[in-house]
């Protein structure tokens, strides 16, 4: 079996081994294990959440998770939670690409917090980092406590060695690790750059399609979790977990990610973005962008999300006696944008690969005075297709507070607002 290989659908139960005879059948218990493995679960819900969102895997492994020296506190690094350090601001904020490093960098080091709310105590609210890197973590392993990790790649491959599996995504393509899950970081492309969110609340889901039916946006068969891949390897390691907020750091003496075969429902998995089934109108006027959800963490008020995951990828705009790019606006939710590819068609410039754009609760944004002007003048009896991009947003129902290294950072662009400011006074009142 190739290590490479995936299993195909969203939150299935799944079953996969490395080595045959490894996983249990009929009347064998979980906790009785072939080849001298130890049986482990991993709850990534309550025991007792009900049975369509229960999430849990059994994992069979050379040696069990809890075999490792004790964590000590890693000093100040640039991945936190810490979101109250400056007050949030209504202001539009633009950022342009995050450099990639000159010292030698891996995934875990070139993790920088960008923005955020809430927290892993509160298990609600979102961080939202980049990371830009140039090596393989090498010798160390890592793991999110606090919460699952959404991972948008936008510059350069990055494969994941996980517990479950390998998983290989290139940008347009997206991982989610969940929370707790161990892995590794290499770049076959040799540096590599890109955005995270750190989803604190409830597991990501796909959305509900009401009134869209039973097909369409992200597609379940679409969503691939690994084999099982394992690794029997002995030597001086590092882990590091993030738990509330801080990086701490183990020794331990064999790699984490030695797990020979594991069934269960809580696991990694990739997706395509280049797979999403766009839905639009074919009419006039043009529906909330809630159409291009791909994953959503849904929050204790229905409707209302924790955080959307949302794609904006090529389509074709066809509707007549419109505005067709989106309109000027201001939403109760926040708003961090980031652009994967090509361009973004309500932006005429500024707006690139790498970089992010936040606009915060009843901050008005929209189109910039050169995508405006060209909007008005398109020919709507003419269908329009808008090709060579793709763009994302991590949309939340809280504010989102940047951190003060985002603010402070040399890619903040400071002369933003500018790009409102050319829009003219065009009212005229009727001549009698």
């Amino acid at each position: 079996m190739s290590e490479l290989e995936y299993q195909s659908g969203f939150g299935n139960e799944f079953a996969t081994e490395a080595v045959a005879g490894t996983l249990p059948e009929g009347r064998n218990s979980p906790q009785r294990v072939a080849h001298g493995l130890y049986a482990e679960q991993l709850s990534g819900t309550a025991f007792t959440a009900p049975r369509h969102a229960n999430r849990r895997s059994w994992l069979y492994r050379i040696r069990p998770a809890a075999m490792h020296q004790p964590f000590e506190m890693l000093k100040s690094r640039n991945l936190h939670n810490v979101f109250d350090e400056v007050p949030a601001t209504p202001n539009q904020l633009r950022w342009d690409p995050w450099p990639l490093p000159d010292a030698p960098t891996d995934f875990i080091d070139g993790l920088t917090a960008i923005a955020g709310n809430g927290g892993a105590a509160a298990q609600a609210g979102i961080g939202i980092h980049v990371y830009v890197a140039n090596r393989s973590t090498q010798g160390r392993c890592f793991y999110d406590a606090d919460g699952e990790l959404l991972i948008v790649p936008q510059l350069g491959r990055l494969r994941l060695a996980t517990e479950f599996g390998i998983i290989e995504i290139e940008p347009q393509e997206i991982a989610v690790i969940p929370r707790g899950v161990r892995f590794r970081v290499d770049l076959p492309d040799g540096e590599a750059r890109g955005y995270v969110a750190e989803n604190f609340g409830a597991m990501l889901r796909l959305p509900d399609l009401g009134p869209i039916g039973s097909n369409g946006l992200a597609n379940a068969r679409d969503f691939l979790t690994p084999v099982a891949a394992y690794e029997d390897i002995e030597g001086d390691f590092e882990l590091i977990a993030k738990f509330q907020g801080r990086l701490w750091s183990a020794k331990i003496d064999h790699s984490p990610l030695d797990v020979v075969a594991w069934h269960g429902n809580y696991a990694p998995y990739k997706y395509d973005l280049r797979r999403f089934n766009t839905i639009g109108s074919i009419s006039y006027d043009h529906p909330d962008p809630s159409i291009f959800t791909v994953l959503t963490s849904p929050s204790d008020t229905p409707g209302t999300a924790n955080l959307d995951f949302v794609v904006f990828p090529p389509r074709w705009l066809v509707a007549e006696d419109t505005f067709r790019p989106p309109w000027f606006h201001r939403n109760i939710a926040s708003e961090f944008m980031g652009l994967v590819h090509g361009a973004y068609d309500a932006k005429a410039g500024g707006f690139v690969p790498g970089g992010g754009s936040l606009h915060n609760s009843m901050s008005g944004h929209g189109p910039d005075a050169a995508s405006f002007d060209k909007a008005s003048a398109t020919d709507t009896s003419k269908p329009d297709h808008i090709v060579d991009t793709m763009a994302f947003m991590f949309e939340t129902r809280a504010v989102i507070c940047a951190t003060r290294q985002a603010l402070e950072s040399s890619a903040l662009q400071r002369d933003y607002h500018e790009c409102w400011q050319g829009l003219k006074k065009n009212f005229r009142l009727p001549k009698n």
